[in-house]
């Protein structure tokens, strides 16, 4: 695990020097304190920053191959790298190591690009090919580990985070506007653009070359697709496949030279990756769980449950509103874009915890869009059920009618009004836009978004600009309709978790790892019959099934908590007053993003309860924090008392 970069300049006698890949590896420090290198040659350099996992004392990196014609850089771990090494070496490659990343190095060379095909992990890695002048980069098939680059006239730079790319000569960070709609609606982008003009994600699954001639080929090399077997299988058979396919993954996550714990939140998800670690290993395990001083948000009565039942090394942090706040700056910082959940605040303090007594934790991330966790999924196909039978009687006029009543009646209060909304009553179902994503996902709809922002914004953005990549992943999506929900939400909001995943436990130094999404176990979770998935409206019926022997009944079948954060209680205090000042003084209007009039509108309906803008505010707020600490330079580091006034500093 750690941080990597690199460039490839184009002109033939330019010369790249270890102090500028220095420069940009120093900035993500966070993500390998252990230990940095370099490899440079003529046009072309290496860089990383190392956090000591596997091979503690022969894994420097770059490591090349054995006559140094090939250089790595990695970030991640190879799961399966034991077996590989031994294929390798009986067709002759020779080991100067025993790191997962002197494998990668040899399967190219046996295989070329289809070396991934082979890999079984979470890995973002560039190898320079010094005979051809070729740089092979490739990210992991799920898009757990981050990888980002930007191509010019000068030449390719890439890196595990934004800001090593920043730190690069001539690179200066703009804010690429076209990214708004989406971000509004979404939170995040789903698709290769960044918030920054001209710098760009490798998506998961995909591989990238570099040309010697400056010309990049980006290549997919894996995707999911539905399995519809002929062949009739019980509820047993999945449930038994799962669980050896399960704890298969979680072993193999198990691999590491350092101390392990988990992420502990006391769902069935983190708690049946505890359970299966302590089996594995026939010994108490290290658990880490964080909640908040209201305990009607906090979870940790069920943690406290689980590792007592485990009988866990258990260890607790509690997060409080002005910490919450303060930590905001820095968290932007880190992530290099607006903070999309604020639950990504508790999994920085619970990273931070758990670094005073391991380095690595396996969590419980990807099993809810994998195996339909999430109400929604349920919710949506019974909601489009009762839809087709709406449409089928009731006139457009009158639904057209009820819709805007939902939408406007004083006779409702802003929960009343947030329950209806989401059913087919108040949803376009010609729309799947509508139908889907505004009714899960979106602050600002396509329609709210023309309110709020200013004329001259409006006309820039498309129509349709917020949906498309979204779209494109459904459209390209197949099988039956749960299976293309799953679909959707792998490759665009999971990506986006776990992105928040690494980068908030690396601030913190330390490894997460997500044995859920062993791509093996992925595709086979993935083909589960809808029938099998889903009772009433409550998913992840197999694998409650399968860890039933593990975990007691009162963790497997309670509800999910309805918010993971106590950040829309919160907002009915003061900080509402200073969040709506920062919003409206005069640098934020001056950025000529959203009309002033909206603004106060949306703090308006919020305080009088007339609506819950909760998620709209967060929205606002994160964008003008990280225009103020990731555009404007200001200070990221916690100022107690100052949570919204950070201090200028000179660059």
């Amino acid at each position: 695990m750690c941080g990597i970069a690199g460039i490839v300049q184009f002109e033939k006698d330019s010369r790249v020097t270890v102090a500028t890949l220095r420069q940009m590896c120093d900035v993500m420090a966070h993500r390998g304190p252990d230990d940095d290198g370099y490899f440079v040659h003529g046009r072309a350099g290496l860089g990383m920053r190392r956090l000591s996992i596997i091979d503690l004392t022969t894994g420097h990196q770059p490591i090349s191959n054995e006559d140094g014609t090939l250089w790595i850089v990695f970030n991640g771990e190879i799961y399966n790298h034991a077996v590989l090494r031994t294929q390798l070496e009986a067709r002759g490659h020779h080991y100067r190591t025993h790191s997962d990343t002197e494998t990668i190095v040899h399967l190219y060379e046996e295989y070329g690009r289809d070396c991934v095909q082979h890999l079984r992990g979470m890995f973002a890695f560039a190898i320079w090919d010094q005979k051809r002048e070729h740089l092979f980069v490739a990210r992991d098939r799920l898009g757990i580990k981050p990888l980002y680059y930007r191509l010019s006239a000068e030449g390719f730079v890439f890196g595990s985070e934004i800001k090593v790319i920043l730190a690069a000569p001539g690179a200066r960070p703009e804010f690429d506007r076209k990214a708004l709609p989406e971000y509004l609606a979404f939170g995040y982008l789903s698709g290769s653009d960044t918030f920054y003009s001209g710098i760009s994600k490798l998506m998961p699954g995909h591989t990238l070359e570099l040309e010697s001639n400056g010309e990049i080929q980006v290549h997919r090399y894996w995707d999911l697709s539905p399995t519809d077997t002929t062949e009739p299988r019980s509820e047993r058979y999945y449930v038994q496949t799962y669980r050896e396919l399960l704890e298969q993954a979680v072993e193999s996550h198990l691999m590491s030279d350092v101390p392990l714990g988990v992420f502990l939140s006391g769902g069935v998800d983190s708690s049946a990756v505890a359970a299966l670690m302590t089996k594995i290993r026939r010994s108490p395990v290290e658990t880490f769980s964080v909640g908040y001083a209201e305990h009607a948000y906090s979870e940790l009565p069920y943690a406290r449950q689980v590792a007592k039942h485990l009988n866990s090394v258990h260890h607790e942090v509690l997060l409080g509103r002005q910490e919450f706040f303060d930590s905001l700056p820095q968290l932007i910082w880190h992530e290099d874009e607006p903070i999309v959940w604020p639950s990504s605040v508790a999994l920085y303090f619970v990273a931070r915890l758990a670094r005073d007594r391991v380095k690595v934790v396996l969590t419980g991330e990807g099993s809810d869009e994998t195996l339909a966790g999430y109400t929604r999924y349920a919710f949506t196909l019974r909601n489009a059920s009762l839809d087709r039978l709406y449409r089928g009687v009731v006139p457009a006029r009158l639904r057209q009618g009820l819709r805007r009543a939902i939408s406007t009646s004083g006779l409702l209060n802003a929960s009343q009004r947030r329950k209806l909304e989401h059913t087919f009553l108040a949803r376009d179902g010609n729309s799947w836009a509508s139908f889907y994503f505004d009714n899960f996902f979106s602050a600002f709809s396509q329609a709210d978004q023309a309110g709020l922002l200013t004329e001259e914004l409006a006309m820039e953005a498309e129509n349709g600009t917020a949906y498309r990549h979204l779209l494109d992943y459904w459209d390209h999506s197949t099988g039956s309709m749960l299976q293309r929900l799953l679909y959707t939400d792998i490759k665009t909001y999971l990506v986006e978790l776990l992105m928040k995943q690494d980068n908030m436990s690396m601030a913190a130094s330390i490894e997460s790892r997500v044995p859920f999404l062993d791509h093996v176990l992925v595709e086979f979770a993935t083909s589960i019959p809808q029938k099998f998935q889903l009772r009433g409206l409550a998913g992840k019926r197999i694998l409650k099934r399968a860890v039933e022997d593990l975990l007691p009944r009162s963790i497997l079948y309670r509800p999910k908590l309805g918010f993971p954060t106590p950040w829309s209680g919160w907002l009915a205090g003061p900080q509402l007053d200073v969040i709506r000042k920062m919003l409206l003084e005069p640098r934020s209007m001056e950025r000529g993003l959203f009309r002033r009039s909206a603004v106060e509108h949306l703090f308006d309906e919020h305080r009088s309860g007339h609506r819950d803008h909760y998620d709209r505010i967060w929205r606002l707020l994160n964008l003008e924090l990280w225009h103020r600490v990731c555009l404007e330079g200001e200070a990221h580091k916690p100022v107690a008392g100052a949570a919204f006034d950070p201090i200028p500093v000179n660059r």
